[in-house]
């Protein structure tokens, strides 16, 4: 609202209308939200291409020296994914909390390529891997079992470095 100065003895309220856009905003205002919403659609992007372990299951039991396959899935997305590489851990926790997985994966069980396939229809790709538990002593009760995995995405692209974990009963 604006106050004009008709002459000295009459004063006018003039009351401007904004332009909303979209009918939430004020025009003016959305030059500060183009950032927000560019981010937040970027990592909608990135959060829809996660990957995360198939199985074994969280809280699976396996034995030391057994051989298991580890699932990592890939969900289909319409913005492009070049994969780099991925690396399988199995990090004992029996006796203190265990690191996080993109801090610390333990004992090394796969270091390499990740390249996803289709095989069912409808489903996701994804890619099985077998690795063995180790079979040294301190691996026994609580394990984390995590999958790290780099890749780039979009047309920049960007780096992007995943970790996802589950916890594995190691038994002798």
């Amino acid at each position: 609202m604006h106050i004009r100065l008709l002459s000295i003895n009459r004063l006018a309220v003039v009351h401007q209308p904004q332009t909303f856009a979209l009918g939430l905003l004020p025009t003016y205002n959305m030059k500060f939200l183009a950032p927000i919403v560019s981010a937040l659609v970027f990592i909608g992007a990135v959060n829809a291409q996660a990957s995360y372990i198939g199985y074994p299951a969280d809280g699976t039991s396996v034995k030391r020296g057994e051989q298991i396959v580890v699932q990592v899935v890939r969900p289909n997305s319409i913005m492009g994914s070049i994969e780099v590489g991925l690396a399988i851990g199995l990090q004992s926790c029996a006796d203190r909390p265990c690191a996080p997985a993109n801090q610390a994966i333990g004992t090394v069980l796969y270091h390499g390529p990740y390249d996803p396939e289709f095989h069912e229809k409808p489903g996701m790709p994804y890619q099985n891997f077998t690795v063995t538990v180790p079979t040294a002593d301190y691996f026994n009760g609580k394990a984390q079992l995590s999958v790290n995995r780099f890749h780039l995405i979009g047309a920049g692209p960007y780096p992007v470095l995943e970790s996802n974990n589950i916890t594995l009963n190691v038994v002798p």
